[in-house]
Protein backbone atom coordinates (compact mmCIF):
# COMPACT_ATOMS: atom_id res chain seq x y z
CA UNK A 1 0.00 0.00 0.00
CA UNK A 2 2.85 2.47 1.34
CA UNK A 3 4.54 1.64 -2.47
CA UNK A 4 1.14 2.86 -4.20
CA UNK A 5 0.90 6.29 -1.98
CA UNK A 6 4.47 6.94 -2.61
CA UNK A 7 4.21 6.42 -6.32
CA UNK A 8 0.78 8.61 -6.13
CA UNK A 9 2.51 11.51 -4.36
CA UNK A 10 5.23 11.82 -7.13
CA UNK A 11 2.45 12.44 -10.19
CA UNK A 12 1.82 16.57 -9.75
CA UNK A 13 -1.90 15.87 -10.98
CA UNK A 14 -2.73 13.52 -8.16
CA UNK A 15 -4.69 14.68 -4.60
CA UNK A 16 -3.74 13.96 -1.69
CA UNK A 17 -5.61 12.43 0.71
CA UNK A 18 -6.05 15.47 3.03
CA UNK A 19 -6.99 17.43 -0.62
CA UNK A 20 -9.34 14.74 -1.02
CA UNK A 21 -10.69 15.31 2.74
CA UNK A 22 -10.99 19.07 2.09
CA UNK A 23 -13.21 18.96 -0.87
CA UNK A 24 -15.06 16.09 -0.03
CA UNK A 25 -18.07 18.12 0.24
CA UNK A 26 -17.94 19.80 -2.59
CA UNK A 27 -17.40 16.72 -4.41
CA UNK A 28 -20.57 15.00 -2.82
CA UNK A 29 -22.26 18.10 -3.70
CA UNK A 30 -21.20 18.29 -7.38
CA UNK A 31 -19.71 21.52 -6.53
CA UNK A 32 -16.58 21.14 -7.74
CA UNK A 33 -14.50 22.20 -11.33
CA UNK A 34 -14.37 19.25 -14.25
CA UNK A 35 -10.81 19.06 -13.61
CA UNK A 36 -11.25 19.04 -10.03
CA UNK A 37 -13.85 16.18 -10.00
CA UNK A 38 -11.26 14.08 -12.50
CA UNK A 39 -8.36 14.54 -9.69
CA UNK A 40 -10.54 13.34 -6.68
CA UNK A 41 -12.13 10.65 -9.01
CA UNK A 42 -8.69 9.72 -10.05
CA UNK A 43 -7.26 9.54 -6.25
CA UNK A 44 -10.52 8.01 -5.03
CA UNK A 45 -9.91 4.67 -7.80
CA UNK A 46 -6.21 4.44 -6.42
CA UNK A 47 -6.68 4.60 -2.60
CA UNK A 48 -8.36 2.23 -0.61
CA UNK A 49 -8.32 4.58 1.94
CA UNK A 50 -10.20 7.23 0.86
CA UNK A 51 -12.88 5.33 -0.71
CA UNK A 52 -13.65 3.60 2.45
CA UNK A 53 -13.47 7.57 4.11
CA UNK A 54 -16.32 8.16 0.96
CA UNK A 55 -18.30 5.82 1.95
CA UNK A 56 -18.48 6.43 5.02
CA UNK A 57 -19.29 9.76 4.60
CA UNK A 58 -21.89 9.29 2.42
CA UNK A 59 -23.47 6.56 4.73
CA UNK A 60 -23.17 8.93 7.12
CA UNK A 61 -24.89 12.19 5.47
CA UNK A 62 -27.80 9.54 4.37
CA UNK A 63 -28.22 8.47 7.77
CA UNK A 64 -28.41 11.83 8.94
CA UNK A 65 -31.38 12.64 6.20
CA UNK A 66 -33.22 9.65 7.34
CA UNK A 67 -32.84 10.88 11.32
CA UNK A 68 -33.66 14.96 10.29
CA UNK A 69 -36.42 13.89 7.96
CA UNK A 70 -37.18 16.55 5.14
CA UNK A 71 -36.03 20.15 5.24
CA UNK A 72 -38.36 22.41 7.51
CA UNK A 73 -41.00 23.82 5.77
CA UNK A 74 -40.45 28.12 5.25
CA UNK A 75 -41.30 30.28 8.03
CA UNK A 76 -44.62 32.30 7.76
CA UNK A 77 -44.78 35.89 6.50
CA UNK A 78 -47.78 37.07 8.28
CA UNK A 79 -46.56 36.62 11.82
CA UNK A 80 -48.15 38.95 14.11
CA UNK A 81 -45.60 41.67 15.33
CA UNK A 82 -46.28 41.33 18.58
CA UNK A 83 -44.88 37.89 18.39
CA UNK A 84 -42.05 39.09 16.09
CA UNK A 85 -41.00 41.76 18.97
CA UNK A 86 -41.37 39.13 22.19
CA UNK A 87 -39.22 36.73 20.40
CA UNK A 88 -36.54 39.24 19.40
CA UNK A 89 -36.64 40.91 23.13
CA UNK A 90 -36.18 37.28 24.18
CA UNK A 91 -33.09 36.57 21.78
CA UNK A 92 -31.95 39.87 23.82
CA UNK A 93 -32.20 38.96 27.45
CA UNK A 94 -30.26 35.27 26.37
CA UNK A 95 -27.62 37.46 24.97
CA UNK A 96 -26.91 39.74 28.05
Amino acid sequence: MKSIKAAMSRMPMMMTCGEVEETLFDYVEGRLAPYARWKFDLHIKMCRECQDYLAAYKKASALGGEILGPAAAPAPTDLPDDLVEAIIAAREMDTR
